[in-house]
C-alpha cells in the first residue's frame, strides 16, 4: 500500500481536477503524465482522472504545462492540513 508521510495514500485528496469549460483537448496531460492517472475520452476530447491514487501528492506538472490552465489542485497546505488531521496531530 502506498503512503505518504505515513497515511494510506487513498486517504490524501490530492489529485488533478479538470475545468472542462476552460479544456480545449490538446491531450498534453494526458500524454505527459507517466502515472496513468488520466484517461481520455475520445467523444467529448478531454481528460478523465480515472486514478487519481497514482498522482503524485505535490506533482502539479500537469497543470503547469496546460495551455489553457484548465488543470488545478488543492493548495499544498491543505493537503499538509489534512495528512496531520488524519494522523492525529
Amino acid at each position: 500500500m502506498k503512503e505518504y508521510k505515513g497515511v494510506p495514500r487513498e486517504k490524501i485528496p490530492w489529485y488533478p481536477r479538470v475545468d472542462y469549460d476552460k479544456c480545449v483537448g490538446c491531450r498534453q496531460c494526458f500524454e505527459f503524465c507517466g502515472n496513468n492517472v488520466y484517461e481520455w475520452d475520445d467523444e467529448n476530447n478531454h481528460p478523465v482522472v480515472r486514478n487519481p491514487n497514482n498522482c503524485v501528492i505535490n506533482c502539479i506538472a500537469c497543470a503547469k504545462i496546460c495551455p489553457q490552465e484548465a488543470i488545478s489542485f488543492p493548495s499544498k497546505e491543505k493537503i499538509e492540513e489534512v495528512v496531520k488531521q488524519l494522523k492525529g496531530e
